[in-house]
C-alpha cells in the first residue's frame, strides 16, 4: 500500500520546542550554581535537536527518516561555493563593520584575534564548548525539522522572516543564565541585548540561504553557525561595532534576497519538501 503522505505540524513542533527550553533555563536561572546551571542550560540546548529527532524517528513516514538521514550524512553532495560565500559574506560584513566603526571613534585594534572568549560559559562548559554545542544541536533541531516543517506551507522568504522571529524570541532567558554571552552583553547595556534580537532575523536569511542552495543540507548549516559564532567571538569587535554589524547583516540579507528571488519567492516546494 502506498504510505500516506507526512503532515509537518510546525505549531505543535515549536510549542514543545519553547516549553521544553524554557523550563531547563528557567531551572539553570533559578538554581544557578555550577552543576544545576550546567544540566538546565544544556537540557535546554538539546531540547530543540532531541525533539526534532523524537519528531522524525518515532513518524511513520519513510520518506521524512530518509530526508533527515540524508540532510546530516550526505557531506558528498554539499557545494562548498555557497559554504565559502557564506563565510566570505560574514567575513565582509565584520570588516565593514570595524572600518565603520572606526569614524565614531572605534579602534582599528578590533582587527586582532582576542585570546581565550568574551564570556566563561555557564557552570560546568567552557566558553568554546557552549558555542560549539549551540551551534551543532540547534542546527539539528531548526533544519532537522523545524525549518522545513514552515517551508512545507510558505515561500522560503516567508518562512525565513517567521523563522527569524522564532528564533530571536527562543534566546530570550540565556539573557538571565548565569557565564553566558548573553547575559554578559545584557549587563553591558540593554541595547546590546535589544541588538542581538534584532539581529538574528536578518541572520535567518542568510542562514537559510547557506541551508537551501546546499539541497537543504544539516552539515552545510552546521559549519556556517560554527563559523559566525567563532568569529563573534574570536574577533576583537566590540558591542557598539557589534550593533553596526546588525545594520551589515541586514544590507547582506537584502542582497542576497534581491539576487536570488526565484529560491527566495518560488512555491513549488510547497506542499513538497520530502519530494
Amino acid at each position: 500500500m502506498e504510505q500516506t503522505k507526512y503532515v509537518y505540524r510546525p505549531k505543535r513542533f515549536y510549542a514543545l520546542v519553547y516549553l521544553f527550553t524554557w523550563a531547563f533555563w528557567l531551572f539553570a536561572i533559578c538554581f544557578n550554581d555550577g552543576l544545576t546551571c550546567s544540566i538546565g542550560m544544556i537540557l535546554g540546548v538539546i531540547s530543540p535537536a532531541t525533539l526534532a529527532i523524537i519528531t522524525v524517528f518515532t513518524s511513520k513516514s519513510d520518506a521524512l527518516k530518509k530526508d533527515f538521514k540524508r540532510k546530516i550524512c550526505n557531506f558528498w553532495k554539499l557545494k562548498p561555493q555557497y559554504i565559502i560565500g557564506g563565510f566570505l559574506i560574514m567575513s565582509v560584513i565584520i570588516c565593514c563593520s570595524i572600518l565603520t566603526s572606526v569614524l565614531f571613534g572605534e579602534s582599528l585594534d578590533q582587527f586582532s584575534v582576542i585570546e581565550g572568549f568574551t564570556f566563561d560559559g555557564p557552570g560546568l562548559f567552557g566558553a568554546f564548548a557552549t558555542i560549539s554545542l549551540a551551534a551543532i544541536l540547534e542546527e539539528v533541531g531548526w533544519r532537522g525539522y523545524g525549518e522545513d516543517s514552515i517551508a512545507e506551507y510558505h515561500s522560503w522568504f516567508k518562512e525565513s522572516v517567521i523563522f527569524g522571529f522564532i528564533w530571536a524570541i527562543w534566546h530570550l532567558p540565556l539573557f538571565w543564565i548565569p557565564g553566558t554571552y548573553h547575559i554578559a552583553i545584557r549587563q553591558m547595556s540593554p541595547w546590546f541585548m535589544i541588538n542581538f534580537m534584532a539581529s538574528t532575523i536578518p541572520m535567518g536569511f542568510i542562514t537559510t540561504w547557506v541551508y537551501v542552495k546546499n539541497g537543504r543540507s544539516m552539515l552545510a548549516s552546521i559549519l556556517f553557525h560554527l563559523f559566525v559564532n567563532t568569529m563573534q567571538e574570536k574577533i576583537a569587535m566590540t558591542q557598539p561595532t557589534k550593533c553596526i554589524e546588525s545594520f551589515f547583516v541586514l544590507i547582506a540579507a537584502v542582497i542576497i534576497v534581491l539576487t536570488n528571488k526565484d529560491m527566495f519567492f518560488e512555491k513549488r516546494h510547497i506542499g513538497h519538501i520530502l519530494e
